[in-house]
Formats: C-alpha cells, sequence, structure tokens
C-alpha cells in the first residue's frame, strides 16, 4: 500500500463543465437551452411589434411623459399638489393616499379583528352569536358592496349645522369627520418627527434594559413614554414654538379647524379595515383555541386571573400561529385599496388611470402600477417576517 495514501483527505471530486450544466439546468440539457431561447425570442418579437405599433400611434414608449405637467387637480392629497404639477408628483399623491389609508386600515383592522376575535370565545352565548353574526355577513359579501354601503351612509349624515357630535370636539357630518389637533404655528411635521423619534428611541432603552436586567416596573415605562412626549414639546416650546389647541367649530356653512377626514376617505378606510377584521377575528379564535388548554389550568392554578392568562400567557403563544396569516390579511386590505376608484377617492389606481387617459402611455401606467403595489406587499411582507422571527425565537428562550 502506497503510504502517501494515507495523507490524502477524501473528498468529493468537482464535476466538470458539462456536469455543471446537467445539474444546473437538468435534464435534457439542450433542449432547456433551446427552450429559454425560444422564449427570449418570443419576447424580443413581441417587443418589437409592440414598438412598432406605437410608433404607428404617434406614441413614445418611455417614463419622459412624467416629467410632463398633469394639468388635472386631484381632490385629497398629503403633499402639496396643484394642477401644473408634473405627473411624477400626482403618482406621489396618489401613492402616499394609499399608504395613508392602508395603514390606518391595517391599524383599525388589528384592534377591532382582535377584539372580535377574543369575544367570539365568550361563554356568553348572545355576544359569540353576534361575533359570528357579523364575521358571517362582512365574509359572504363582496368588498366593492360594502364601501358603496358605507359611503352612502357617510353622505346621509347631517348636514354641519347639524353636525353630531359623539364626543367633545369631535363632529361626524356627511363632509366627513372633523377632529380636534394642535397648532403648532407650522411646525407640526417637525415636532411629530421628534416625538416619533424620541418614541423609537425609548422603546430600544427599555428593550435592551429588559435583555440585560429584566423588565422595567409599569411605573418607569409610563414615565419614560411619557418623558419622551413631554421632552420634545418643551424643547420646541423653549425654541419659540407657540401651542394652541385647534377644535373644530361651525364657521358659516362648513367646519373650521380641527383635521378632517373626507368622506371617500373614512368610506375606504372603515370600509377596509371593517371588511379585514372579519378574517383577522376568526384567525385570531384559530390561534387562541390552537393553545393546548393546559396552559389555561396552568396560568389558572398559578392564580391568574382570565384576562391576565390571555394576555400573559394565551396570546404570546397564538402569535406564533396568528402573524402568519393575518399578514395575508394585511396584504389583501393593502390591494383591496384599489377599489378606491368606484367611490372617488383618488388613490394610486385612480390617478395613474386619470394619467393613462390623458398620456396614452397605458402599458408604462400599468407596469408603474404593478410595480408600486409589488413593492408594497414585499414591504409588508418583510416586516411581518421579521415580527414573526422574533415571536418564535421569544418562545424558543421561554
Amino acid at each position: 500500500m502506497n503510504a502517501s495514501a494515507g495523507n490524502e483527505e477524501p473528498g468529493r471530486a468537482r464535476p466538470g463543465i458539462p456536469a455543471f450544466i446537467r445539474l444546473w439546468l437538468g435534464g435534457w440539457p439542450l433542449a432547456q437551452i433551446a427552450l429559454y431561447l425560444g422564449t427570449l425570442l418570443l419576447f424580443v418579437w413581441l417587443g418589437r411589434n409592440l414598438v412598432a405599433n406605437m410608433a404607428r400611434l404617434g406614441l413614445t414608449p418611455g417614463f419622459e411623459f412624467l416629467e410632463h405637467a398633469a394639468n388635472y387637480e386631484i381632490g385629497e392629497s398629503f403633499i402639496a399638489y396643484a394642477a401644473g404639477d408634473s405627473y411624477a408628483r400626482a403618482a406621489l399623491a396618489g401613492l402616499l393616499n394609499t399608504i395613508v389609508v392602508s395603514a390606518l386600515g391595517c391599524l383599525v383592522a388589528t384592534v377591532l379583528g382582535v377584539a372580535l376575535g377574543i369575544a367570539r370565545l365568550s361563554i356568553n352565548p348572545l355576544v359569540s352569536r353576534l361575533v359570528q353574526a357579523y364575521v358571517e355577513v362582512l365574509r359572504n359579501t363582496p368588498l366593492l358592496l360594502q364601501l358603496f354601503a358605507w359611503n352612502t351612509v357617510i353622505h346621509l349624515l347631517p348636514v354641519p349645522r347639524q353636525a353630531l357630535s359623539p364626543l367633545p370636539g369631535v363632529l361626524l357630518t356627511n363632509r366627513g369627520l372633523f377632529l380636534p389637533a394642535v397648532d403648532a404655528g407650522g411646525h407640526g411635521a417637525v415636532v411629530a418627527a421628534a416625538i416619533v423619534a424620541a418614541i423609537v428611541a425609548t422603546w430600544l432603552v427599555l428593550k435592551r434594559r429588559r435583555r440585560l436586567a429584566g423588565p422595567a416596573p409599569r411605573r418607569v415605562v409610563v414615565l419614560a413614554y411619557a418623558a419622551a412626549v413631554l421632552l420634545p414639546v418643551g424643547i420646541a416650546a423653549g425654541f419659540g414654538v407657540a401651542f394652541a389647541p385647534d377644535i373644530p367649530t361651525l364657521g358659516g356653512f362648513n367646519i373650521r379647524g380641527g383635521v378632517s377626514m373626507t368622506p371617500e376617505f373614512a368610506a375606504l378606510m372603515l370600509g377596509l379595515a371593517v371588511n379585514a377584521s372579519a378574517s383577522i377575528a376568526e384567525t385570531v379564535r384559530a390561534g387562541i383555541l390552537a393553545v393546548p388548554g393546559g396552559q389555561w389550568e396552568a396560568a389558572r392554578a398559578l392564580g391568574l386571573r382570565p384576562f391576565a392568562v390571555l394576555r400573559l400567557v394565551v396570546l404570546p403563544q397564538a402569535l406564533r400561529i396568528i402573524i402568519p396569516v393575518m399578514t395575508s390579511s394585511y396584504l389583501s386590505l393593502t390591494k383591496n385599496s384599489s377599489l378606491a376608484v368606484a367611490i372617488g377617492f383618488p388613490d394610486l389606481v385612480s390617478i395613474l388611470n386619470t394619467t393613462a387617459n390623458v398620456t396614452g402611455q397605458a402599458l408604462e401606467v400599468i407596469a408603474l402600477m404593478l410595480g408600486a403595489y409589488l413593492t408594497l406587499s414585499l414591504a409588508t411582507s418583510a416586516v411581518m417576517n421579521v415580527y414573526n422571527r422574533r415571536s418564535v425565537l421569544r418562545g424558543e428562550r421561554r
């Protein structure tokens, strides 16, 4: 036996180039290559025909039209917009409208869905049956019909002179919902951004403290978040920013002051949130029922009250089941916001449809829609996947 043979380390023989190609392409590599080339040639042929047809109609493919003046108004926008602004700014206004209504819809749907999912498990048969009826009606009727119903109900509310006031400073009319606000003399956005940054920093500090020394007392947590809100306000006041309450009041034939929510925005947000809350309620109910009954019994044996058992023991375990399914509800809500065009709210689809009708660049506009909704969906999935991963790891540490 060769003595040097014992010094050689065993290992896999590296495949040659043909074996690598066969491994990458699978069986029948020549047929796979021919299929890829044929598909590529087909797309090239379709593209050339498309360009030729657009040239015959006098259209130039590309996105240069986004720099031209839009010359149409937008009924509602979260950024400054005028008719002379570009198509790109109009599309940005529509995208922000879609993001805001989707984010608020997800927030309201989560709160409402979790509450209804827990109520669905109530031992009170009246509460349980009412929630069941709520879920069945909303899940078995078209969302578009529900949006029409909400839009009709809001437009049937009283006129501003007879506005409903369910809470002090809150007015509800057929022209929308009006809420009290704080006037910061034009510096509200800066102060709000500083408050959000302070709250996030406080959350990070408390999270690090929990990891190193255990959870902080509840009083410390409350004081820390109160300081995160009051400190930026105090600093702004020290620099001369004057804060004053801005309460909506009747002025003439309309309501002035405060923060307003148009009827179309309110109808779309409520329609999306209420529809999604039915699916979230069933998800929460299924997640809670999936937790073994022994967890309830063990928590009760420790002397915990029913609400404490649900909050501290059951829900943290159910989240690992609830979150992945809830992500699908969020994605559906975001994509369903495109139905806003049916009730007149200027979302991304509505504004880009107008752009396509004016410019004739339908293919480019459709590509923008696809890219925008794909980006929103992937971003939502990424955020929820990160949260789900942390929830799973937190459960494994326990």
